[in-house]
């Protein structure tokens, strides 16, 4: 009888952990090259996710904005991680009809931290008015550094030879062979693909961004001496901000993302401690002028109720309203 009630006992259980499984909420984020920082977020969320019964798939890609089409197209991508002057310019640009719509639907969750621009050039190359009649790789089509490196020459009036609309991968590989001078990339620092596939001996360097224009439209950054093996100097650029977005849902993926931003919410500490060292620059409260939390994610939060504090100055939004209007 005993043995029996035992079976029964376990048998119970084991219908009980099915259940739960089967219920486990299923989520997808869009993030980007699976040598790039967006990426290696996704992987530290999906392993916290697991832990508190959601199943995160997380997606590489070409960058922002294939992640903005995909979150406002594709609901089993309800996540996406993007960068703000791609935001800013599609919220700016009222004469398409598209980006209107998708403005209106996507939603922000959290502001996340500043990527740096990061430009490798060949050796010789000093600084970013060299780049001028030179072929630069400026990131896919579908890509936020494709738009930040088309800003970027558009604000300082540099004029590349070619702009090469190839991957970073695919651009690393060109310009070790020299069939490019330089390359753009978009990404927090450390970037796994430039720690990882370059060698002293390929005579590669960082190239300083102080152009003043551009120093005029885009927050100072530095990526400091030993960032990678073979800088060995810090290196001044500028950045965006890195936001995670989601798409304004009134069914059951509201909750869905409201738990998502509650859980990161409360273990941030864990992901500072576990995850990309990145995730020590992120700064949940951080209110980028021009777009509101998704009141899902408030509701969650507990702060859907709270004072509305003033916006803080976002100087990659800024510039680019101006140069829209």
């Amino acid at each position: 009888m005993k043995k029996l009630c035992i079976a029964v006992f376990l048998c119970v259980i084991s219908v009980a952990i099915q259940a739960r499984v089967s219920h486990a909420i299923e989520m997808g984020i869009m993030t980007g090259n699976e040598k790039g920082t967006y990426y290696q977020f996704g992987l530290n969320l999906q392993e916290l996710m697991a832990q508190h019964g959601i199943k995160l798939k997380v997606y590489p890609s070409k960058g922002s904005i294939e992640n903005v089409y995909s979150v406002y197209k594709n609901h089993s991508s309800q996540l996406g991680i993007v960068q703000s002057d791609v935001l800013a310019f599609i919220s700016r640009v009222q004469s398409n009809k598209t980006l209107k719509t998708v403005a209106k639907k996507i939603k922000l969750v959290f502001p996340l931290y500043n990527e740096e621009v990061h430009i490798v050039a060949r050796k010789g190359i000093t600084d970013f008015s060299d780049l001028s009649d030179r072929r630069v790789a400026v990131g896919e089509d579908g890509s936020g550094t494709y738009l930040t490196a088309k800003l970027l020459f558009e604000v300082s009036g540099i004029k590349p030879k070619d702009m090469v609309n190839i991957g970073t991968g695919d651009a690393l590989m060109q310009l070790k062979e020299g069939k490019i001078d330089a390359m753009f990339y978009v990404a927090g620092a450390p970037v796994k693909l430039f720690a990882e596939d370059i060698k002293e001996q390929d005579n590669l360097e960082l190239l300083p961004v102080m152009d003043k224009q551009i120093l005029d439209f885009y927050p100072r950054a530095e990526i400091p001496a030993g960032t990678y093996a073979w800088q060995d100097k810090p290196v001044k650029t500028v950045a965006v901000k890195a936001v995670l977005v989601t798409y304004d849902f009134r069914t059951g993926e509201c909750e869905n993302v409201g738990k998502f931003a509650r859980i990161l919410s409360d273990n941030l500490d864990r992901l500072i401690q576990t995850g990309h060292p990145k995730w020590k620059a992120v700064d949940l409260d951080y209110t980028l002028k021009g777009w509101t939390q998704y009141d899902c994610v408030k509701k969650h939060l507990g702060t859907l109720a709270q004072k509305k504090e003033p916006a803080r100055l976002n100087p990659v939004q800024d510039a680019i309203k101006g140069m829209l209007e």
